[in-house]
């Protein structure tokens, strides 16, 4: 079962920086599409940028002046530079994971377990 551990949430002061990280492990596993997605106080969750191991990657337009998304491949581990952060960017972080297991073409897709981040002064 693959499971995703992040880190790097916390409190911010306006402008400041994050850089959030996710890292899949648990088994032997097609990786199709590392993403981060975000769940703003009273809002639906709503993604944020995702990236392939090849490197393209996407992000929203409240994110794509301010955010970069990076992979390591080798780590199995992708991560979420935030800068600029002001307070309408305070959610709950989520990273998710698509993947396919070796003889089974149906993809799936795994979620990290969220990690806060509050932008305030």
């Amino acid at each position: 079962q693959v499971q995703l551990e992040e880190s790097g949430g916390g409190l911010v002061q306006p402008g400041g920086s994050l850089n959030l990280s996710c890292a899949a492990s648990g088994g032997i596993f097609s990786i199709n599409l590392m993403e981060w997605h975000r769940q703003i106080p009273g809002k639906k969750r709503e993604s944020v940028a995702f990236i392939t191991r090849g490197g393209t990657r996407n992000l929203q337009p409240s994110a794509k002046y301010r955010f970069i998304i990076s992979v390591d491949n080798a780590k199995n581990a992708w991560y979420l530079q935030m800068n600029a952060l002001t307070p309408d960017d305070t959610a709950i972080y989520y990273c998710a994971l698509d993947y396919n297991i070796p003889g089974d073409n149906q993809p799936k897709r795994a979620w990290g377990q969220g990690i806060q981040v509050t932008v305030s002064s």
